[in-house]
């Protein structure tokens, strides 16, 4: 077996597209288009390489995207009263803070700072508890890009067993939240998991988070399961690879995501799709309240 390679580009190209058409539309009718504020604390690479992808984006979507690039020595005062500022602007629809952020700044705070209906990053508590009461707004774009792509790939969720191995706040708690509303039975897998092999052995769709390299070996894939690899680790050539044994997986599996090329460009179309339904929500409550 030589498993279908699932084309994140693709499918995130698409979605782009039908973000353009309606925001062009709205411009048409003589509303206004999107506005994403980013922000960006220091000069780290990587992190420099996100928000440029970010902002592309935003460009290629007619979202408007509004820099603002601070100094690594940025006080948590100064970040909270440039957010507190962005909440009260009625020309911001999302507010998106890159992370990893520097040592003195207190993630949990800023994160929770952010009004819940401008958290197009879909980190905030509220918007976490609202999908895992199955009333989601603003979901977490990995995972919600993670199952936009598997739909687009004509893949049926319902009734299938899954793993989730990581559960970091931001991709696997909330990634097995996404699968549980999908209708899959879930186990989330950690670094406590006894026996993690069987587990993976026995599920129908694994989702690797862990950010390890070479984490889950290709011959546990159960021939015919779905692979999706979130992790994205750089090697000391330089080169990126996920957390799965992508080789031998492949030749297992029935669906296979790639790294890269898999699910980080789903990651930033959810994004442009989070800020455009920001706005579109926030219209709906301000007609309501008149």
């Amino acid at each position: 077996m030589s498993a279908h390679i699932i084309d994140g580009k693709q499918i995130a190209s698409q979605l782009l597209e039908d973000i353009k058409a309606n925001i062009d539309q709205r411009v048409q009718a003589g509303k206004r288009a999107p506005c994403l504020a980013v922000i960006l604390l220091g000069d780290d690479p990587a992190s420099a390489i996100y928000v440029r992808n970010k902002r592309l984006a935003c460009e290629k979507t007619g979202i408007v995207s509004i820099a603002h690039n601070l100094p690594a020595s940025t006080s948590q005062e100064e970040l909270f009263a440039l957010i507190r500022q962005l909440n009260a602007d009625d020309t911001t629809d999302g507010i998106l803070v890159q992370s990893p952020l520097p040592h003195h700044i207190d993630e949990t705070e800023i994160l929770a700072l952010i009004d819940p209906a401008k958290d197009v990053d879909g980190f905030h508590p509220y918007n976490i508890g609202r999908l895992a009461v199955r009333q989601p707004l603003l979901r977490s774009c990995t995972p919600y890009g993670v199952i936009k792509m598997l739909q687009a790939s004509g893949i049926a969720l319902k009734g299938l067993d899954a793993v989730v191995v990581g559960v970091s706040n931001h991709v696997g708690r909330p990634m097995g939240l996404e699968l549980l509303l999908a209708g899959c039975t879930v186990t989330s897998c950690h670094r406590h998991t006894k026996d993690l092999a069987t587990h993976i052995g026995r599920a129908d769709l694994i989702v690797a988070a862990a950010g390890k390299a070479g984490l889950i070996k290709g011959e546990w894939i159960k021939p015919g399961a779905i692979v999706v690899d979130i992790g994205i680790n750089r090697l000391p050539d330089g080169k990126i690879t996920g957390d799965v044994d992508f080789a031998v997986a492949s030749q297992r599996a029935s669906h296979i995501t790639p790294v890269p090329g898999g699910v980080g460009p789903m990651t930033v179309a959810t994004l442009m799709e989070n800020t455009l339904k920001a706005l579109e929500l926030r219209e709906q409550a301000s007609s309501a309240r008149v």
